[in-house]
């Protein structure tokens, strides 16, 4: 659908090409928190978080913002932005940054993969976040990180060092869940079907993949899984007073074996966690039983 769409900017003027649609004017304006549309964002940091979500769009029309490009249309009915972040928290924050600030999402859900804490889940099974931790932001002591809460740079006061995932949106994924039909991991023991549960989620600018650091993960913050970057869109969210949900589908058990569990499992726990994304996206639009 051809158009022209003139967005709002704290940055100076400028253009940016739309690519296939034309241009978008950036103007400076108003504060990001005066505007709420009916878009949920949806994240992801690599191509395969983001790419299947994509295909299954309809009304698509892509934006270039800061050489990141946001794909806004409808998915199972829902009116969507899709963008990938890259890998890591500080490539998250900025495009969630972007995110809130062009399309002023009513909520936020990120997508992908993460390594197992828990001991019990098994590569394309999947943790719906119900609070998200920063693993690595604290003081380095000598016998270890000291976890601290971060601070928001607008007021100067501390954050909770668990953000809360929305509660409506936690309940939203577990309903749209209890009936999703998952992709069958290979196993040693056959085929298996991946399960769903609910927890915490921790982050870290660190891929783990040390049975040492799993343990410490699981008995000091009661993680369920770990990434790189769902805290820091939490903390953004949060922040911006915008109702976020993570998603992750476990690729690996983040232990020494976790650089080849991945490569094996990548792509089906992207594609698990994106057809849950699209069952919330189902569940939205229909009423609660």
């Amino acid at each position: 659908m051809l158009r022209t769409i003139i967005f709002f900017s704290v940055a100076l003027c400028s253009t940016l090409s739309l690519r296939g649609q034309g241009i978008v004017e950036i103007k400076p304006a108003a504060r990001i928190d005066t505007v709420v549309t009916d878009i949920t964002g949806i994240l992801g940091a690599f191509p395969e978080e983001v790419k299947f979500l994509a295909t299954q769009m309809q009304d698509k029309t892509e934006f270039v913002i800061q050489h990141l490009t946001f794909t806004e249309g409808r998915l199972n009915g829902q009116h969507v932005v899709l963008a990938q972040t890259g890998i890591g928290k500080v490539n998250a924050s900025l495009t969630t940054i972007l995110l809130i600030e062009h399309f002023h999402p009513k909520a936020i859900v990120f997508t992908g993969i993460a390594g197992a804490i828990n001991p019990t889940l098994a590569p394309g099974d999947l943790v719906i976040g119900t609070t998200l931790a920063h693993h690595d932001y604290g003081a380095l002591t000598a016998t270890g990180i000291q976890r601290r809460p971060t601070r928001d740079p607008a007021t100067m006061q501390e954050n909770p060092i668990y953000f809360p995932c929305d509660t409506s949106l936690v309940h939203l994924a577990q309903r749209a869940g209890k009936n999703l039909v998952l992709e069958k991991i290979k196993s040693p023991q056959g085929l298996r079907s991946p399960k769903i549960i609910s927890g915490v989620i921790v982050t870290g600018d660190v891929f783990v993949s040390s049975e040492k650091a799993t343990q410490e993960l699981q008995k000091q913050m009661h993680a369920e899984a770990t990434e790189m970057e769902g805290a820091a869109v939490a903390q953004v969210s949060y922040q911006q007073h915008i109702p976020f949900l993570v998603i992750r589908s476990m690729s690996d058990n983040a232990s020494s074996t976790a650089p080849a569990d991945i490569e094996t499992f990548y792509q089906v726990a992207a594609r698990n966690s994106a057809n849950l994304v699209m069952a919330i996206m189902t569940a939205q639009g229909k009423p609660k039983k």
